[in-house]
């Protein structure tokens, strides 16, 4: 079983937060794939279901996003999950907008959530890192990552949360390369196909000047039929 944890903070006043992209995206996932309706538990809220034979438990933390760990340990602790069964979504800074990526184990870098579940689990859980772009400057972080995505983002926005809803199976089966394909799919669909080539085209006649030069082929009778012409 996996627990699948979107990280983002309770609350109408967050929810379309760019922080807050952690929970669209498991929000995304439960209607998509007909899990349980939401209900509160573990400090926060749970909708539980199947892909397949896979069963799966998303997760959204109630505690606000610098005490996430203390639900998450709560799952962890009802289900009998270990770290190794915790994927972890959540907004990215150092991914551009739209781009998304997995990654098992490794550092907060400085992501409040995360900092609060390495607290409680340690690093060895993995992540899906949804990109949300920088402000630019480190004083700006708190209020861009606060504040709502723009109308301008809503394409890519909806993109990223197709394919992560698309890819969700195969996060619950561990595998990570066809999970970031299914999200590919959505984010950068391969270009439409141009088409078979047509026939080859016909080289273009010859110019006089460029035709042989040879025998004149006309009879002695159309010659003599030119000259009276």
């Amino acid at each position: 079983m996996k627990l699948i944890v979107g990280l983002g903070n309770p609350g109408a006043k967050y929810a379309r937060n760019r922080h807050n992209i952690g929970f669209m995206a498991v929000e995304r996932i439960a209607a998509d794939h007909g899990f349980s309706p939401w209900k509160s538990k573990h400090q926060g809220s749970i909708s539980e279901g199947r892909f397949g034979s896979a069963r799966a438990v998303l997760l959204r933390p109630e505690t606000f996003m610098n005490r996430s760990g203390d639900s998450v340990m709560a799952a962890c602790n009802f289900y009998k999950v270990d770290a190794q069964d915790v994927i972890v979504l959540h907004d990215e800074l150092d991914l551009a907008p739209g781009k998304v990526k997995f990654k098992m184990g490794g550092g907060h870098a400085g992501h409040n959530g995360l900092r609060s579940i390495h607290a409680h689990l340690g690093p060895d859980y993995g992540r899906v890192r949804l990109g949300i772009g920088h402000p630019g400057h480190k004083d700006r972080v708190a209020g861009y990552v606060l504040n709502d995505f723009a109308k301008a983002e809503a394409d890519w926005l909806d993109d990223v949360l197709r394919g992560v809803s698309d890819g969700a199976p195969w996060l619950a089966q561990g595998d990570a390369a066809k999970f970031m394909n299914a999200v590919s799919l959505r984010t950068a669909p391969p270009r439409p196909s141009t088409g078979t080539k047509g026939p080859a085209k016909a080289p273009p006649p010859a110019k006089d000047e460029e035709r042989p030069t040879g025998s004149d082929e006309r009879t002695a009778l159309q010659k003599l039929m030119e000259r009276f012409k």
